[in-house]
């Protein structure tokens, strides 16, 4: 053969192996093609950012170059000379905050979006190809690629369950890193609930200091809880990292902790659940928890409010011998608790309303009549089709977050002890994590556009250290943030595993005690094993 066909010849077997190479990123990217050449990081990197609006991305790139890499970088304009240049610009206009495009040469990477948010998903990426490259000495080789990209969900999110068990700001802030590396946007926080109250109210003090009293396991753990300097710091933290956080303060029921603080406004139990809910025959009540709603909506400038109302009638039996409920449901000509719940509801969200914020609650206050553009229903009970079907039919936007497959304090091996199950046979493996779609659920034909998104929920009855937390969250979220992000037809979960791979190695140098998809008994599961009962969610 001559030399120049050899050369046509390794050229085309050269672009069909890039063409063939999955990005080795996680969630996979909607376009990608493997370009010639490495980009080379080092000290001598230089961020430049064409718009003034874009600075503080370049100031977090800059820092994460350092803190992953210990790599500094000139802060000025496009220098002459070999040095790797990273250009943040504003894109052409689109109608997805979050695409973004990524073109990576030898001589450095660009990163374009309309929106800022879509820079700070490029520059995800970018940290992720950088992570799961070698280190040569000081510097990193990284693999040039081109992206197009954009999510499946505006609404990729996680909640995190801190009543039962609290973490505290720097596991929070960890998380928040890790949602950030995997595109997650929204960060569901679950700050109130029976075992403990976390979150300062300055009108109400003893709610955390009698109210954050105990936890899960420990009914007598001191009070730990988050003051709103902590919260503060938390949501900006949040901010600089395009999350943003939602507060649930959780009621009618799951009130017991502020009923401890607070026994005025304490509406019964049952003996398994006592001082469960709140009282909705008290007037009092409703102001009570309006001056908590106006102090959380000052926190937290996400524009909504999660407001809970699950499980109410696992303790308000009590409403049947309470004077001030009888005398509400001969008043209002209610029938059943039902109807109070949401007369109850209903007053609450008012509130939320007049704070210029929208509601957010499970899927039980789909019975509740609210308005469809103030209101989004976080479907969690896979068993109860119909209340999604009804929130839908009532023109509310929704959340999809099912049991199964994404609540993560299901056990997620067939040999795991500890964690539930929801019967023989089901629990939430990564797969089944992995290849959900909200398309195989009947309800939402016909409604998609009304589907916000998708999100994982980590409660933590069966918590009782952060290892705990690592070991149910590790590898899972890499699996739901592809659920999230990336189109079905696009997923593949042969291919993902073997991406997941070199992040096996990214949460080893963490130091999470993860657990390990490859070799499951590098780190054993932990924990106390629960009654299957003693859950609430």
């Amino acid at each position: 053969m001559k030399p120049v066909f050899l050369s046509m010849l390794l050229w085309v077997c050269c672009q069909q192996l890039h063409a063939q190479q999955a990005c080795p990123v996680i969630p996979l990217p909607a376009q990608s093609s493997r370009a010639n050449g490495e980009m080379i990081l080092n000290d001598e990197v230089v961020i430049a950012a064409k718009d003034n609006s874009l600075r503080p991305l370049a100031d977090y790139l800059s820092k994460e170059l350092e803190r992953r890499f210990n790599i500094s970088h000139e802060d000025r304009a496009r220098p002459s000379g070999k040095v790797t240049v990273i250009t943040l610009e504003r894109g052409k206009s689109g109608n997805n905050p979050d695409a973004y495009t990524l073109r990576m040469n030898k001589a450095g990477a660009m990163i374009a979006a309309a929106h800022p948010a879509g820079i700070f998903n490029g520059i995800s990426t970018l940290l992720q190809l950088a992570e799961t490259t070698v280190p040569t000495g000081t510097s990193r080789h990284v693999a040039c690629w081109n992206i197009t990209d954009a999510p499946r969900y505006a609404w990729r999110g996680f909640m995190l369950d801190e009543s039962r068990f609290f973490f505290g700001k720097e596991k929070v802030k960890s998380i928040l890193d890790w949602m950030a590396f995997y595109k997650l946007n929204r960060f569901h926080w679950h700050l109130t609930d029976a075992p403990g109250w976390r979150l300062e109210i300055k009108k109400y003090p003893l709610l955390t200091t009698v109210g954050g009293i105990g936890n899960h396991i420990d009914p007598k753990a001191p009070a730990a809880f988050y003051t709103q300097d902590d919260i503060r710091e938390i949501v900006a933290y949040a901010k600089e990292r395009f999350i943003e956080v939602v507060p649930e303060i959780d009621m009618p029921g799951h009130a017991s902790a502020a009923n401890r603080a607070y026994p005025a406004f304490d509406g019964g139990g049952t003996e398994r659940y006592p001082s469960f809910t709140f009282n909705p025959g008290k007037e009092g009540t409703y102001q009570y928890l309006a001056d908590i709603l106006k102090e959380t909506s000052t926190l937290f400038p996400a524009g909504m409010i999660h407001l809970g109302g699950d499980e109410v009638s696992f303790g308000n039996k009590a409403w049947d011998s309470d004077t001030g409920v009888i005398s509400l449901m001969k008043a209002k000509g209610f029938v059943d608790r039902k109807q109070v719940e949401d007369y109850f509801f209903q007053r609450m969200a008012d509130t939320v309303f007049s704070l210029r914020n929208k509601v957010m609650a499970w899927d039980e206050i789909a019975t509740a009549s609210l308005p469809a553009n103030k209101t989004i229903v976080c479907w969690w009970r896979q068993e109860k089709p119909e209340n999604l079907k009804m929130a839908l039919d009532k023109g509310y936007s929704v959340v999809i977050c099912p049991r199964l497959p994404f609540y993560f304090d299901f056990v997620q091996d067939s040999t795991h002890k500890i964690g539930r199950r929801w019967k023989v046979g089901e629990y939430n493996d990564l797969k089944s994590v992995y290849n959900f779609s909200v398309a195989s659920i009947p309800a939402v034909s016909g409604h998609e556009k009304q589907v916000l998104g998708v999100q994982a929920c980590l409660w933590s009855e069966t918590i009782s250290n952060p290892k705990r937390l690592d070991f149910l969250l590790f590898p899972r979220i890499t699996a739901f943030a592809e659920a999230a992000w990336t189109q079905p037809a696009s997923r593949n979960f042969d291919q993902y595993v073997e991406r997941l791979k070199p992040q096996m190695e990214l949460f080893e140098q963490a130091r999470l005690y993860y657990y390990d998809y490859f070799a499951p008994s590098r780190h054993v599961e932990t924990g106390k094993p629960t009654d299957q009962k003693s859950f609430i969610d």
